[in-house]
């Protein structure tokens, strides 16, 4: 039953994805006010990374996976469009 709990434990992504929430109200807030702005939203973006490829090792659902692994595709294009910016 421990064991149970803790893999289930292990599988939660609630917390990758409120964090996901609030880096893209960040993002959001900054394009919206403007000026140099590429250095905040790379860093965004690397945080982006890291919580898409912690939903992805706690994936035990091919579903999720595959949205991760679309999520990463984003996440990079972000990133590739951010290293454009000021």
């Amino acid at each position: 039953m421990q064991e149970a709990i803790l893999i289930a434990t292990r599988a939660d992504i609630r917390e990758e994805l409120d964090r996901i929430a609030s880096h893209i109200a960040q993002a959001r807030e900054l394009i919206g006010k403007g000026g140099p702005i590429g250095r905040k939203l790379d860093f965004l973006a690397q945080e982006f990374h890291r919580e898409v490829n912690t939903c992805c090792s706690k994936s035990n659902d091919i579903e999720l996976t595959n949205t991760g692994l679309a999520m990463k595709n984003v996440v990079e294009q972000f990133r590739e469009q951010v290293q454009n910016l000021e």
